[in-house]
């Protein structure tokens, strides 16, 4: 088994789901180095359960998600990386953090599409983006998804208004009818909450 780089973040990354990260830290900047060298560059993302995201010392997840490397693009202080995630992997071991961190993993079956779930996948974008509306997020109500069904699954989860933690229980999800269900439940669970406050 491969040890493989591994970027730990304060923030949960889904299958099919884009990420921006601005890299500064000494052991990020050389592992996004060493990556540019490899013809298909994939790093892991583990959620931080607890600690900072800057300087190790942290306790991570055991569930994390494949994010391939699409673009990394310099300014004088920083890189500025775009990614993309794809498989999620459970994480087996980690190794030493030394030269940034790296972990043994092994990968997660896909989830499998069903047509019958079409009608749960409509209720649950409904309900996304009426939220999505009333809330402060990072996402528009109108956000676009993919065309694929299984892939727009994924990216309800990762636009749906929740916390890392709500987000973390989808990304155990295994299979696509519970991950739109959870969806459902932990979104109107948060409208709920913000209504009452």
């Amino acid at each position: 088994m491969t040890a493989i780089p591994m970027f730990p973040l304060g923030s949960v990354l889904f299958p099919y789901t884009p990420l921006l990260l601005r890299v500064f830290e000494p052991r990020y900047l050389t592992m996004i180095g060493r990556l540019l060298d490899e013809e298909d560059p994939e790093f892991g993302v583990v959620l931080i359960e607890r600690g900072p995201e800057v300087g190790g010392g942290d306790r991570r997840s055991g569930l994390g998600t494949m994010a391939r490397l699409v673009s990394v693009s310099p300014d004088a202080e920083m890189l500025h990386i775009v990614a993309v995630g794809t498989s999620r992997v459970t994480i087996e071991e980690w190794v030493d953090d030394a030269p940034y961190p790296r972990a043994e993993v092994t990968p997660l079956p896909e989830l499998i599409w069903h047509d019958a779930l079409t009608p749960l996948r409509t209720e649950a974008e409904a309900i996304v983006r009426r939220v999505l509306a009333r809330a402060d997020s990072r996402w528009e109500a109108d956000t676009e998804l993919s065309d694929d069904p299984l892939a727009a699954a994924w990216q309800l989860a990762a636009i749906a208004p929740l916390g890392e933690y709500d987000r973390y229980t989808l990304l155990q999800s295994t299979s696509v009818g519970a991950l739109l269900g959870q969806v459902i439940d932990l979104t109107l669970e948060a409208e709920s909450l913000w209504s009452a406050g």
